[in-house]
């Protein structure tokens, strides 16, 4: 017997792109856990290629995985991992916010243009600016939530995934420096509410080669665990 296969067509909106030309890999992975099972339980996303723009590409979901084509080429695949995501550690708000003057990417951005990370208007951008947490190995930067990144049924978990992805870059990246994401696991325990305040936490956990990898976190005030992720980035050669 087989599973038959559920077919949408998704196309990223130029907005939520990270590197020119492609989509933010954090809103791919949230968009697929979401696919998935709502990103309740932790979903692994692994980016095979770079996902276009403004191109209609395939949303398949068979059995417990989605995957995300453009024509025969494969470019996403999620899968549910039995894994509970944890945070790097909690930062209270203010000092999260203070240390987003730290940020490298304020000196030299390689993706000036990202939808997370990137140097974009108020509104537009998320403009997620970690630095350094004084007397820690944590990167950390405040949420003013925007309401412009509010659907109908609140903050998506596309917009959860991006504000994830970038910061567990930034744990190892000085400025000017870059890599691609090639994996992220996504676990969204609570919402994320329009107009509300939250800390953005990352840490480096390993390298290997030229695999760096990542945690990262958003937190309430209180220090509730919002959503969690671990990343792995690849450096260019």
């Amino acid at each position: 017997m087989t599973t038959a296969a559920l077919q949408t067509v998704l196309t990223v909106p130029e907005r939520f792109r990270g590197p020119v030309g492609v989509a933010n890999g954090g809103w791919i992975a949230g968009t697929m856990a979401e696919a998935l099972n709502g990103g309740r339980s932790a979903v692994e996303v692994t980016l095979h290629a770079p996902t276009p723009l403004e191109t209609e590409l395939r949303l398949e979901h068979v059995a417990n995985t989605v995957s995300l084509s453009h024509g025969d080429k494969l470019l996403v695949e999620a899968i549910p991992v039995a894994e509970e995501l944890q945070g790097p550690g909690f930062v209270p708000f203010n000092d999260a916010a203070r240390a987003e003057a730290g940020f490298a990417g304020l000196k030299a951005h390689p993706f000036a243009e990202c939808f997370a990370c990137g140097l974009r208007e108020p509104g537009d951008g998320l403009r997620i600016f970690p630095g350094p947490v004084e007397g820690t190995d944590l990167v950390a930067a405040g949420w003013r939530v925007p309401f412009t990144v509010s659907g109908e049924d609140g903050v998506p978990a596309s917009i959860v995934g991006a504000v994830l992805d970038c910061i567990s870059g930034w744990a190892h990246f000085g400025p000017g420096e870059s890599a691609l994401l090639g994996r992220l696991a996504v676990q969204i325990n609570r919402p994320v509410l329009p107009g509300g305040r939250y800390s953005v936490v990352a840490r480096p956990t390993g390298r290997d080669g030229r695999k760096m990898f990542g945690q990262s976190a958003i937190y309430e005030v209180d220090g509730t665990l919002v959503a969690a992720a671990r990343a792995t980035w690849i450096a260019p050669r």
